[in-house]
């Protein structure tokens, strides 16, 4: 029989063996693949790297909580995250992914404590977190600079901390704090931290009548969340986002149902994915086909589970794809990101109840080495093809035309007047990201053109740069 400390310690070696794997084909040129920095993260990366000079965005606002970048308000938590490693290492596309790695490795941790604490299997608490670091959806979000994991870091803790708060004065802090910075990191969980928030008060309310006494503490900190929503208002009173979302989102019910059951069709999650290059490689699918029968077992093994805690992942699976369900755009791999943990939580499910039956149980161990070298063949084939391929396909997605135009403009050193077509969008944040240009001197020279049809502002020009779009003098 194995001793209690060898169990620990062979533990720790699979969940440090997990995080290594993670880590080394998240950090592997990263600055590298993707080949160029997209608008949103150059933006990111600019008013984080004006925060670490002298603690004003690109508009000059003191320590913003909203940054209003082109005109629709972006969070600040991976921004302030950026800007601390910038101020530390310097700006660079190494430290304006690397928060999203650190992000991510979080969610892969906290996606370990989670089920293990809900299954009481460390088996499933450490085949959660594996298929979850080699998985196709999560794979590119975890090494670019989208806000994304950030939100599902933080809204993963909240609903931990949540279910697990035991009246503890710390996990009521915890609770808030964790739901405040999903809910200031990404738009997506200003949406589900709400719904997760009815669903469990109900279930409680309903349900588990011994556990009411917790309840209040997890409704005391639900409470200063929402005090923590007043400067919000101010984002839906002035944010020309607001005006694009009356643009992009759906108002018929059979639209959004459409979008939503697209989020689970064969084709996006095993055929060819994401349409938007940014968000998969093409032609790859959101999962790899060999776990559809796990997944479908572990939804089975959910249902029936006297876990009073099962219900979690069934209501993560349920509400995952909604925020992207209400816009035009799906289906949208990265507004439904708490989608690519919860299929990795619920095949490890119906894995680990596959290997306890009674007619293979006996060869449960080899079946699961076995499984576990198919996976990581599947994923080695798709990491080759995005470190070897990735950029040749999705270079104009990427738009890396303008990196290739700032970075020789910058070792030119030329100060002439430069003139740069707009017609792909926003090429002003490109030269400010890649030029490291000063943000007080952009400040004080930069001109802007009238807001747009979605309510965004374009940058006519600044300094020795005019932004126009040369089709129209044709």
């Amino acid at each position: 029989m194995i001793s209690k400390a060898w169990r620990y310690a062979l533990k720790n070696f699979w969940l440090g063996t997990i995080i290594f794997l993670f880590l080394v084909t998240r950090l592997y040129k990263i600055s590298e693949v993707p080949g160029s920095v997209y608008w949103d993260e150059a933006s990111i990366g600019y008013n984080a790297f004006a925060i670490s000079t002298d603690l004003k965005d690109e508009w000059g606002e003191f320590l913003p909580l909203h940054f209003r970048a082109f005109g629709e308000f972006k969070l600040p938590v991976y921004i302030y995250s950026v800007a601390i490693l910038t101020k530390l290492f310097g700006s660079s596309e190494f430290t304006l992914r690397l928060p999203s790695v650190l992000y991510s490795l979080g969610i892969i941790i906290i996606v370990y404590f989670l089920t293990l604490k809900i299954s009481k299997d460390e088996k499933i608490g450490l085949l959660s977190s594996f298929l979850l670091s080699i998985s196709p959806w999560f794979f590119i979000f975890s090494r670019t600079g989208y806000e994304a994991t950030a939100g599902l870091f933080f809204f993963l803790g909240f609903v931990y901390f949540l279910l697990f708060n035991e009246g503890k004065k710390i996990n009521i802090f915890l609770t808030s704090l964790f739901a405040v910075l999903s809910f200031y990191s990404y738009n997506s969980f200003r949406i589900l931290i709400p719904i997760f928030f009815v669903v469990w008060l109900l279930k409680t309310c309903l349900f588990d009548k011994n556990e009411i006494k917790k309840s209040l503490f997890g409704i005391i900190a639900v409470a200063f969340f929402v005090l923590s929503l007043i400067p919000a208002i101010r984002l839906y009173k002035y944010d020309a986002g607001v005006v694009r979302l009356t643009t992009i989102g759906i108002k018929d019910p059979k639209i959004f149902f459409s979008n939503y059951y697209s989020h689970f069709t064969v084709d996006f999650l095993y055929k060819s994915g994401d349409v938007n290059d940014r968000s998969q490689v093409p032609g790859r699918g959101e999962l790899y086909f060999v776990g559809l029968p796990f997944f479908l077992m572990g939804i089975f093994v959910l249902l029936i589970n006297k876990n009073k805690f099962s219900w979690i992942f069934i209501t993560f699976l349920l509400i995952g794809g909604v925020p992207a369900a209400l816009t035009r755009e799906a289906p949208h791999a990265l507004r439904a990101i708490l989608l690519a943990p919860t299929f990795s939580i619920i095949s490890s499910f119906g894995i680990i109840r596959l290997l306890d039956r009674y007619e293979i149980k006996k060869y449960s161990k080899l079946f699961l080495i076995g499984l576990i070298i198919t996976y990581i063949l599947f994923f080695r084939r798709y990491f080759l093809d995005f470190i070897n391929n990735y950029n040749l396909k999705t270079g104009d997605s990427w738009q890396i035309q303008y990196k290739t135009l700032f970075m020789d403009v910058k070792k030119s050193g030329k100060k002439d007047k430069i003139v740069v077509t707009d017609e792909y969008a926003q090429p002003y944040i490109f030269a400010l990201y890649y030029l490291k240009y000063p943000p007080q001197e952009f400040r004080s020279t930069v001109k802007y053109n009238a807001p747009d049809k979605w309510g965004f502002s374009t940058v006519e020009s600044f300094g020795n740069f005019q932004f126009k779009n040369l089709n129209d003098e044709k």
